[in-house]
């Protein structure tokens, strides 16, 4: 990362803030060409200086310190960053709108999205093309409620499958978006997913449901969750965690 200073900015003023009494309650936000980023502040006992990196799947800066450092010490440091912040933003890889003629990934595999006035509504898969007809403005959000109900099926079928072979009880199966996690169990036996695993391969879903499963077993990340994730998948899960973090970042950027 730079550490070329810039103008001062959203975080120098918080912390001039600071120093003066003020509080961070609010989250801290750094303004980049107009547009506010939040920033995720994180304390870590390990860490021994400040970090500062760019979640582009979240839009949001995370700003890491030290458990006891000073939290206006580490803003004005990271007003010092606008420009890089501003570089890294500049870089980053352009999102895909779900519109007539994008392409995106459907369990793993390139799908082209064709609008056609005299289409049928209902939409239309057929091999590699995504037929949708209907009102031309209505294709991204009809697109996008269509993966996720293929998603909340095809997970759910996944769950009851490997659930029955493994002879563990789930209560309720739903979807979600979340941005720092594919999926989660409660100890009610309730599990949701990210309806984006539906856009990577068929056995890196699976893996991920095998992972949640598993949690009903252990819920923690000890040597024996693993033990039983790698059980209930019936493989080595290590290839789609290794898989979910090279590509996960790109699902983000889909919708």
């Amino acid at each position: 990362m730079s550490t070329g200073k810039s103008e001062p900015g959203g975080f120098a003023r918080l912390a001039r803030a600071l120093r003066r009494g003020g509080t961070a309650e609010q989250t801290p936000l750094l303004t980049i060409d107009g547009a506010a980023m939040p920033v995720r502040v994180r304390r870590s006992a390990r860490a021994r200086s400040y970090r500062l990196s760019v979640d582009h799947a979240r839009g949001e800066l995370r700003l890491s310190l030290p458990t006891r450092a000073s939290l206006a010490k580490a803003l004005a440091w990271a007003g010092q960053h606008e420009a890089w912040v501003r570089e890294q933003m500049a870089a980053r890889p352009a999102g895909v709108v779900l519109a007539d003629g994008a392409v995106f990934p459907l369990e793993g595999r390139d799908v082209r999205i064709i609008w056609r006035a005299d289409a049928p509504r209902q939409m239309m898969l057929d091999a590699d093309r995504l037929i949708v007809g209907g009102a031309a403005e209505s294709v991204g959000p009809r697109v996008l409620r269509w993966l996720k109900a293929r998603a909340l099926a095809a997970l759910e079928a996944d769950t009851r499958d490997l659930a029955a072979r493994h002879g563990l009880a789930v209560a309720r199966i739903g979807i979600g978006d979340p941005r720092s996690r594919w999926g989660s169990c409660s100890s009610d036996g309730s599990i949701r997913y990210s309806w984006r695993l539906i856009l990577a391969p068929p056995d890196i879903r699976r893996s991920t449901v095998a992972h949640e499963l598993a949690h009903l077993l252990h819920m923690d990340h000890s040597p024996a969750f693993h033990a039983a994730h790698a059980r209930i998948l019936g493989a080595d899960p290590r290839p789609a965690r290794a898989w979910l973090k090279a590509h996960g970042a790109a699902l983000h950027r889909i919708g």
